[in-house]
This record gives structure tokens, C-alpha cells and sequence, in this order.
């Protein structure tokens, strides 16, 4: 055993006997994964509430793995429930990795916190960041940007997305995972595709819960975030970010390539946001800045986002921060260091690939951006099982989205 992985045994052996309060992390998918390594690296015992993700629960990291029974959202909170209470679970910090839970938690923040410190803020907090309708209306009240968005309640509203093409169709907020949501945005270029479009997509949803928006063109570059653990609208711990890749590259499921910066404006913003909110927790905000350097807010994910475990290189290890916070521990304020990089390897090559032959990217540029210091999404010196694992999840998750 390396003198890494005897320390971190040494580290969990101590923390076992002193009974260190853990997680309960819901959900197994690579946003957990970064959660338990964080917690798990400090002894901090991570038990997982496994799905249909598979990644989390290969790694070394967590102490325990319970599945849920099938079911509805009430189904799922009494299991949480019931679990805390068969298996002492008091004082434990819960964690929730995907909308469809940070919402039913933020639904039952007071039933949950009987037993346990609830990782996000309650509904009347959260909506505001899970319902893009909400979000939209908070941003229009705090004077920060974003495009122009209409609810399409019916095709006739279509009609007012005329001089703003092209458009996408999306979801102002998760249901359930289908082809629209699973896909995050639909484009359209013209009348013909939106009609196409928005009638496929209110077979899914109904049609007060899709958006059209207009498409704010650009690439890697003008894509940008501001991620942080945030206490009652201020944000302690903190880090700017520009999502140079995603996959698929126009409209992206999920970034691939993301690097720290320093951008006072998107801090600007995001800290009108965070305050109007009085947002507590962790979030990452989005914005794009347009062709006339304009910073538009896109959307906000109040939960662990895909890139977090960037911040355990960049010096804010959000799961442990917010897992310090809700103990009651100190929290010093924090900024990530710009220049650290994160990568998921297995969709940014895809993606790196396709814009090499589409000529927007050299050989070389791809090659420099992977300097360090950079931190891999999956694949972990001290937990390698989930990097060789990823592959065959992946295609599985493939085949099912297809199947949508």
C-alpha cells in the first residue's frame, strides 16, 4: 500500500472510532463521486442512496451502499426517513446530487431536518434557482442580464419569437428525465423547426414548464460560471470558472473541459443573485456573455454541479466546506486560485475531436490546455476503480437516453 492510501486508512480508522458524523449522499452518479472522495479523504463516513448511476458506489470511498425502492417521490422521502431512523443517522449531513432530489429535500427541508443537517435551503429558497421561470424573474428584479425567454404556453406564442432566431426549447425545470430534458435544449432556426420542436416537446411536458429562448451564440471562451458555498446570500468559499468544453458542444449535456479564472463581473452578478435569494448552500450560477460582451445569466443549479471536485485543487473543496458549515464548524473565507483545470476525459476526447475536424481546435491548443495543475472528473490515483469503470456506464446511460 502507498503511503497516500496507508494515510488515508489511518485517517478513516481514527475517524470510525471517534464516531465522526457522515453523509448520506443521494444519488451514485459522477457528482457524487466527487462528493464522497471528498469527505471520504478526511475520514468523513459517505454513504451512498444508489440509483440508476453506478459510478459513485464503485469507489473506495464509501462506506455504505443502500438502494432505494422503486417508487414516487413520497415513497423516496420515507425511505430517507425510515433509514435515519433504523440506522441512528442523527446529526448526519444530507446531500442531495440531482434536481428531482434537491427538490423533494428542499420540499420537506423541516420533516428532514428531525433528523438530519439538510444540504440545501428550503423550497421557498430553492425555487427561485430550480424553476427557471423564477429565475428568470429574480434576475429581471436584481438588473442582471439574460435572454430574451418567453413561457410558450401555447402555438401562439410562437409567434413572438420572430427577429430572435435562432431559439431553444427547454424545460423550466426537471420533472422526470426524458428526451428534452435529458437533451437539456432543443435548437431551432426558424419558425418551421420551433413549431416541430415545441409540439414534440409538449408530448413530454406540459407546456407552461417549456421556455423558448434565444440562442446566445459563442464559444468556449464566453461560457462562464461562478460557483460557491454561499450563507444566507453571501458567498464564503468561492471560485469563477470558464466551461471551455461540453459535450455536445452547441447546447452541452455536461461540460468536459473547465478552468478557473478571475472575473469580477460574473462575481458581480452572481453575489446580486445569491443575496436576493439569500441563498444558503451550495450552487453554480451560468452565464454566457454574448457577441456585444454582454454577461447573461443562463441558469443556476443549487446543488453539486458536474465540475465541483475542480475546487479540491483550486483550494475550495465545496462537500467538505458545506459538510463543516452545516456542523456548525468555522468556514473561512475562501477564493479559488485561477489556472487549475478539470477534465472528464472520456467526453472531453469526443468533444475535442469533433471541433479538431471541424478546424475550431489545433492539435496543440488541445494538448496545452491539459497542463496541470488539472484534476480528473473520474479517475483518482487513490480511488482508480470508478476511471475504469466509467466506460461501460457510460454506454449503458447511452443506450438508455436513445431509448427516450
Amino acid at each position: 500500500m502507498s503511503a497516500l492510501g496507508r494515510a488515508h486508512r489511518d485517517v478513516a480508522t481514527i475517524a470510525s472510532a471517534t464516531r465522526v458524523p457522515g453523509a448520506l449522499v443521494l444519488g451514485a452518479n459522477y457528482r457524487a463521486l466527487g462528493v464522497v472522495r471528498s469527505l471520504g479523504r478526511r475520514g468523513i463516513p459517505a454513504w451512498l442512496v444508489v440509483d440508476d448511476h453506478m459510478l459513485a458506489a464503485t469507489s473506495r470511498y464509501v462506506r455504505r451502499r443502500v438502494h432505494a425502492p422503486a417508487g414516487g417521490p413520497l415513497s423516496r422521502l420515507q425511505f430517507i426517513m425510515r433509514l435515519a431512523i433504523d440506522e441512528g443517522l442523527d446529526g448526519w449531513v444530507l446531500i442531495p446530487t440531482t434536481d428531482a432530489d434537491a427538490e423533494l429535500v428542499a420540499q420537506h427541508h423541516a420533516r428532514l431536518s428531525e433528523h438530519f443537517l439538510v444540504g440545501v435551503p428550503p423550497w421557498d429558497v430553492l425555487r427561485w434557482a430550480h424553476d427557471k421561470r423564477l429565475t428568470y424573474a429574480l434576475a429581471q428584479r436584481c438588473g442582471v442580464a439574460h435572454p430574451w425567454t418567453i413561457v410558450a404556453s401555447d402555438e401562439d406564442a410562437l409567434e413572438a419569437a420572430s427577429g430572435h432566431f435562432p431559439v431553444i426549447v427547454k424545460p423550466a425545470y426537471k420533472l422526470e428525465t426524458n428526451a428534452l430534458t435529458a437533451a437539456k435544449a432543443w435548437a431551432a432556426e426558424d419558425p418551421r423547426e420551433l413549431l416541430a420542436a415545441y409540439r414534440e416537446a409538449c408530448r413530454l411536458m406540459p407546456a407552461t414548464a417549456l421556455l423558448i429562448q434565444e440562442f446566445v451564440p459563442g464559444d468556449g471562451a464566453t461560457q462562464l460560471s461562478h460557483a460557491s458555498l454561499a450563507i444566507d446570500g453571501q458567498a464564503i468559499a468561492s471560485l469563477c470558472a470558464r466551461r471551455a468544453r461540453q459535450w455536445p458542444m452547441r447546447i452541452g449535456r455536461a461540460s468536459t473541459f473547465v478552468e478557473t479564472i478571475a472575473d469580477p463581473e460574473v462575481e458581480r452578478a452572481a453575489s446580486r443573485l445569491l443575496a436576493a435569494m439569500r441563498f444558503t448552500g451550495l450552487i453554480e450560477i451560468e452565464f454566457k456573455r454574448d457577441p456585444h460582451g454582454v454577461l447573461q445569466l443562463l441558469d443556476m443549479n443549487p446543488r453539486v454541479w458536474g465540475w465541483h471536485s475542480i475546487g479540491s485543487r483550486a483550494g475550495v473543496d465545496f462537500p467538505y466546506l458545506l459538510w463543516r458549515h452545516l456542523r456548525g464548524e468555522d468556514v473561512a473565507p475562501a477564493r479559488g486560485r485561477p489556472g487549475v483545470r478539470w477534465i472528464r476525459l472520456a467526453t472531453d476526447l469526443p468533444t475535442a475531436f469533433s471541433e479538431i475536424a471541424r478546424r475550431r481546435l489545433s492539435v496543440a491548443d488541445y494538448v496545452r490546455s491539459l497542463r496541470g495543475p488539472l484534476e480528473g472528473a473520474i479517475f483518482a490515483p487513490d480511488d482508480p476503480l470508478p476511471g475504469f469503470c466509467e466506460l461501460p456506464i457510460i454506454a449503458r446511460l447511452a443506450l438508455q437516453r436513445r431509448r427516450l
